[in-house]
């Protein structure tokens, strides 16, 4: 695998990926939701899963990976909303977020989207083993050139991540360790994981002992050089597993992307669309 390549892959996904991260932040996504009944953690889990139809808990919590069971099997009140009705909510709040932020306004548009279209469609040629990609790459594209550009890194953002389920179940790693791996590399703060991921003090403290005891952890639930290691692979490895999609470009035009990206995802972040309400 050209490790250069691989690199500049990560480096589009990256600049590209607020502009799907967003839905999970805006109040535009909270206010569509509520109108349909859904607060607290349902939104978030109803939105996401519904290119899966009405799954059951179970499927959720599979293809999720790494939130409290607990958490989801709470959080699916199908009995109330349609996939169709969450779907719909999902897009408008999409469309209107990025519209909020001028992102429709930059004027590489056209040429973001049919480098992150060609990178999406290439993935759309590789589904086996990403359920929840899969899911989303079912859904039509829609119409307006903005959410097209939103549908398209969202089916990265899934290919991705499947394939990153895939590599913590090669090394044995459950998604709650992931979670204590992730903190303890002080990328994201331990308070958000465990809030967000609703992962009680107890079990999150006997991942951490599991942990220690495999050397990928401190005394002080730092990370190990071991721990430092396994983390790379795991993120390198994920990269490789994405290639099927931005290898399709090329390194010319998958480092044209990097670049043309990069004021997108800057639009975004400026605009507060990635702030917690």
């Amino acid at each position: 695998m050209d490790q250069q390549l691989t690199r500049t892959a990560r480096q589009a996904w990256r600049r590209l990926e607020p502009v799907h991260g967003m839905i999970y932040f805006v109040p535009e996504a909270t206010t569509r939701y509520a109108a349909l009944g859904l607060t607290g953690m349902s939104g978030y889990f109803t939105s996401r899963s519904a290119p899966l139809g009405p799954a059951p808990a179970d499927l959720v919590i599979a293809t999720f990976y790494n939130f409290n069971p607990d958490l989801v099997r709470r959080s699916l009140p199908w009995d109330q909303v349609t996939p169709a009705q969450v779907l719909q909510a999902r897009h408008e709040a999409a469309a209107e977020a990025l519209r909020r932020a001028a992102v429709h306004e930059l004027p590489d548009l056209v040429p973001v989207l049919a480098l992150a279209r060609r990178a999406a469609e290439a993935a759309c040629d590789h589904p086996q083993g990403r359920p929840l990609f899969a899911a989303h790459a079912a859904l039509p594209w829609p119409d307006d050139p903005l959410l097209q550009l939103w549908h398209a890194q969202t089916l990265l953002r899934e290919f991705r991540g499947d394939g990153h389920v895939a590599t913590l179940l090669a090394e044995g790693i459950t998604g709650l360790e992931a979670l204590v791996l992730h903190a303890a590399s002080g990328e994201v703060a331990k308070p958000f994981l465990t809030m967000s991921r609703a992962w009680p003090p107890d079990q999150w403290a006997h991942a951490e002992t599991t942990l220690r005891t495999r050397g990928l952890l401190t005394a002080d639930n730092d990370l190990t050089p071991e721990g430092k290691s396994l983390r790379h692979h795991l993120e390198t490895r994920t990269d490789t597993l994405a290639m099927p999609a931005y290898g399709a470009l090329g390194e010319p035009d998958c480092e044209r992307l990097a670049d043309l990206a990069r004021p997108f995802g800057r639009r975004v972040v400026d605009a507060g669309l990635l702030k917690l309400t």
